[in-house]
This record gives structure tokens, sequence and C-alpha cells, in this order.
């Protein structure tokens, strides 16, 4: 089984040498079979690498790694950990996506994907040769077999996936790096740590709630608001036009399903008019603040309404009730 991992061209072994070194030639299974057979050699044989490099002038560089000690006789069962230094080898060179099943080549040897053979009406860009007629099976067998490991790993994720799900994974992965809403501070992380390092580092500059209860804001500026016993951070953002305020209400969190949906219940009363102004919504989750005028997703309130108060309730799923 081989174990994909992808890196920069500055990352991995073998990145900073780029000298072309001599292919050490693998014992094939027959001369295990003779080795092993040998009465004065030894049964086991230390950890192989095998490092092959390209020689051009290109920082292309393919890093195989032989990652466990194998027993002679069960060559066949051996482990192999591939570093590709330059991913893009995985992507169709047309639309510069990851490849999927099926894989065409033109005679030349000229990669593209099902999707581009019918774009570029089966002619081979790079040659002018027909493409989309020839399987390139060698390229389907490595993308069938290879897994990668999730760009969040470092923020807690384990998953392994085939390089083809690599960005759907992404984007609903629960460990995806949130950024702390409070200005000038840099914090980023799982969106649970980030949390906890909100009620740690900035409780006095959130305004504490409860789920289903309302409370009082100011929505003359941006308010940070974190829930009492979950420790889920919520940001009501004001954004001023003329003569109105944009106002839009996320949760700093992945969009991912073991998060949950969150919703709202906004009601603001102005004081020289009879009546109210309510928006109930779900809200978005968000990684990151966005200091950009919202393009959907927002309630928007006239200034001279301002002059009132304003009560909001959030709570988990859909909001109902009154604030």
């Amino acid at each position: 089984m081989a174990r994909f991992s992808i890196s920069g061209g500055d990352d991995g072994e073998g990145s900073s040498n780029h000298q072309p070194r001599k292919r050490q030639r693998l014992p094939s299974i027959d001369e295990d079979e003779e080795t092993a057979g040998s009465s004065g050699e030894e049964d086991e044989e230390e950890d192989d690498r095998l490092i092959e490099s390209t020689s051009d002038d290109s920082d292309r560089e393919v890093v195989i790694e032989e990652a466990t000690t194998r027993q002679i006789s069960s060559s066949r069962d051996s482990s192999l950990s591939v570093t590709l230094l330059d991913p893009d080898v995985l992507d169709c060179p047309i639309c510069c996506e990851p490849l999927k099943l099926p894989i065409f080549q033109c005679d030349n040897g000229h990669l593209a994907c099902s999707v581009c053979c019918t774009k570029v009406r089966n002619i081979c860009p790079s040659c002018t040769l027909p493409v989309g007629y020839i399987r390139c099976r060698a390229m389907e067998k490595v993308i069938e077999t290879s897994r990668v490991s999730c760009p969040y790993a470092k923020y807690g994720c384990k998953e392994k996936m085939l390089y083809g799900n690599k960005f759907s994974h992404e984007k609903l992965c629960v460990f995806a790096p949130c950024s702390c809403p409070v200005l000038d501070c840099d914090y980023t992380g799982y969106y649970k740590d980030l949390n906890t390092h909100v009620r740690a580092k900035h409780k006095d500059e959130v305004v504490p709630f409860v789920w289903d209860v309302s409370i009082t804001i100011r929505l003359d500026k941006t308010t940070i608001l974190q829930e009492e016993n979950d420790g889920e951070v919520m940001v009501v953002q004001v954004f001023r036009g003329l003569h109105v305020v944009y106002v839009v209400v996320s949760c700093i969190a992945p969009s991912a399903r073991e998060v949950g949906n969150f919703s709202y219940y906004l009601v603001t009363v102005p004081l020289a008019v009879d009546g109210s102004l309510v928006q109930r919504s779900m809200m978005k989750n968000i990684q990151k603040l966005r200091n950009e005028q919202p393009e959907d997703g927002f309630m928007v309130i006239p200034s001279y309404m301002l002059s009132g108060s304003s009560r909001i309730l959030l709570g988990r799923g859909r909001a109902y009730g009154h604030a």
C-alpha cells in the first residue's frame, strides 16, 4: 500500500539538494527467495531508502521512501511512503483540478480528465493529437491507491482521503481553522480551542449570553458574544451605509455537520416611531471576520431607528419565540 503526502517545493527531504542521484535497484522477488534460502545470510534487512529526483532545471521532485522494515520473503507486502514535492502531477494539466477517473492520454502521453477531453473537443492542447480515446491506466492506479492527509492535520484532523476528494473534505472539515474575531488578536485554531481562547483571553471584550434568552445589544458597533455554557462565539457585525446600517449575525465556526446550525431573532424598536423591525434567520458559519459590506444574509435598518433599543435571541436550530 502506498501512502502519499503532499508538500510544497521547499519542504520534505531532498528539496534543498537538486543534484541527481543514481537510483538504487531494489532486489527482485527471485533474488529475495534466493537470499532467503541461503544459510549464510540474514533473514531480515535494514530499511532501504530510494530517493529519485529530476535532473532538469525545474523544481519538480519526487521522494520515494520505504517506510517499514520488511521481511525478504514478503517484499510484496512492504509499505511505501511517497512524498510529492510537486503536487501538480496529480492535477489535470488543462483544468488544474485533481485528476479523477477516467483519465485519458494522447499518443504523446499528455494527460487529460474526461471533462476536459470534451471541452477541448478531443484535441490535445499540448500537441494537437487526439485525446480522450486511450485510458492512462497507470495514472488511474496511482490516483485510486493514493491517500493524502487533511491539510488541517495540525489542528487535529486525522482523516486520510483520496487526493481527488481533498478539496471537498476541506470545505466540510470540522478542524478547519478559525480566527479570533477580537481586534488585533492573531489567534487561529480549531473552533473549540478558539472558544476556549476567547473565554480565557478576551472575557472582558465579549458579551455573555444563554441560548434562547434575549439580551440587549447596541447596533452602532460590532458586538462579540459568547454562550456561557457551550462557549460558541457569535458576532453581530454592523456596516454603515447611506442613512442605513447593514447588520450581519454569524457564528465563528467551520461549515461542518458536527458543529450544527444556529439562528437568531433580532428586534429593533425606535423611540420616536411606532412599530418595530424584526429579523428572524439562520446565521452563517464563518471561519474569519471580513470587514466588507455583505452581499446577502444581512438586515437593513434605517439610521433613525438606531435611537431605540435592540434585542437579540440566539438559539440552536431554527429561531422561535420572541426577543
